[in-house]
């Protein structure tokens, strides 16, 4: 067993449901185990300034069921975060604020980007252990992640309650969900609250086939039809010059290059911006149907966490604490069924896990006749 007296821990990225249930899960299990836990607030971006306080067991009462973190959160990136108006590198600072404080390990609560920032701490010196947050349950290696399941809940009532109304105007409903890179929420609520047309951003669009699939609607008798879409979806032409551009920031050689093809993709993500408002817009030129857009935006994150949620926390934070316990550092906890694994933090960080096309929730939605758009 490890000699680790004293536990940091901190959130980064978006908010999640089920964060303070896994700071809570962290905690309690650090302190049956005397060991200390100190929370940084705001992400990185407080572990830096050095802005922390203790938790204890009257701290992390009453927080099981509280949407949102108690610890606060940001987007910072330990390597480039903006300090002074300036881009710097501030892991070196990370570095002597953790051992003036006295924390052995961290524990980073994030999605994706944490996964990244938490490696570039362990390439440092930093002794980290993660666990995998995001409502887009899109962090590679792992079967689910803290906050998909509320936030699945919360996409799937809205899908529910918009039939009504579609019904009962005869009219197309387009409802946006979140998802900029992977369509597992989108996919999830739409087969769940039987949409019509789902499209994500792994199968891009023809909307004329869209368009058909809803006339073949009318043709039958339905002269209303629910189209649930990811922020992220794109059409064929759309997502062509997206793997262009991700192509070019791959082969960039320096990080000019690399700045460059970012930019690049930034300037696409703009010109993107709007395109669910436009497919509403294509969809009743092409239908003669009238079309509505709701988009749901930061809903889908805020709330009550979920059971699963809840559960899924609790036993990912107590895990973290097994792997801190025994020593293992620079690993991810992952779920695997009812059961956790630990995996390196050098095999998540800079991947994603996007909907697979043969994917067993896609191929369901095609033999009940939901249209994808391809």
């Amino acid at each position: 067993m490890s000699s680790v007296k004293r536990i940091g821990i901190l959130t980064a990225g978006g908010d999640s449901p089920g964060l303070n249930a896994a700071i809570r899960g962290v905690g309690k299990a650090a302190l049956g185990c005397g060991i200390e836990i100190v929370g940084f607030r705001d992400g990185f971006r407080g572990l830096a300034e050095n802005r922390m306080f203790e938790l204890s067991s009257a701290t992390l009462s009453g927080i099981l069921t509280v949407g949102g973190t108690v610890l606060g959160t940001s987007r910072d990136k330990v390597h480039r975060m903006v300090v002074d108006g300036t881009a710097t590198d501030v892991r070196d600072t990370i570095i002597r604020n953790c051992r003036k404080d006295g924390i052995d390990v961290l524990v980073c609560l994030g999605g994706g980007g944490t996964q990244r920032n938490a490696l570039q701490l362990v390439d440092a010196g930093l002794d980290v252990v993660t666990l995998p947050k995001t409502i887009d349950n899109d962090v590679a290696l792992t079967d689910a992640t803290i906050g998909y399941a509320t936030a699945l809940e919360v996409a799937t009532e809205a899908v529910d309650r918009l039939h009504s109304t579609a019904h009962s105007h005869h009219r197309i409903i387009v409802v946006e969900l979140m998802g900029h890179r992977a369509g597992w929420l989108a996919l999830g609520a739409g087969i769940a609250g039987g949409a019509d047309v789902v499209l994500i951003p792994e199968i891009p669009y023809d909307v004329e086939q869209v368009a058909e699939a809803i006339r073949a609607r009318v043709r039958r008798g339905t002269n209303f039809s629910i189209v649930a879409v990811a922020e992220g979806a794109r059409d064929r032409d759309d997502a062509r010059t997206y793997r262009e551009a991700e192509a070019r920031k791959d082969a960039a050689g320096s990080l000019e290059e690399k700045d460059a093809a970012r930019a690049e993709i930034a300037g696409l993500q703009a010109a993107h911006a709007g395109n669910t408002m436009r497919l509403a817009r294509k969809l009743e030129e092409l239908t003669g149907l009238e079309s509505r857009v709701t988009i749901l935006g930061y809903v889908q994150r805020g709330g009550t966490p979920s059971p699963g949620d809840r559960l899924l926390a609790t036993r990912l934070g107590a895990a973290a604490v097994d792997l801190v316990r025994e020593g293992r550092f620079g690993m991810m906890v992952a779920a695997r069924g009812p059961v956790t694994e630990s995996v390196r933090l050098e095999d998540v960080a800079g991947r994603r896990r996007t909907v697979p096309p043969d994917h067993p929730w896609v191929e369901a939605a095609r033999r009940v006749g939901t249209c994808l758009g391809d």
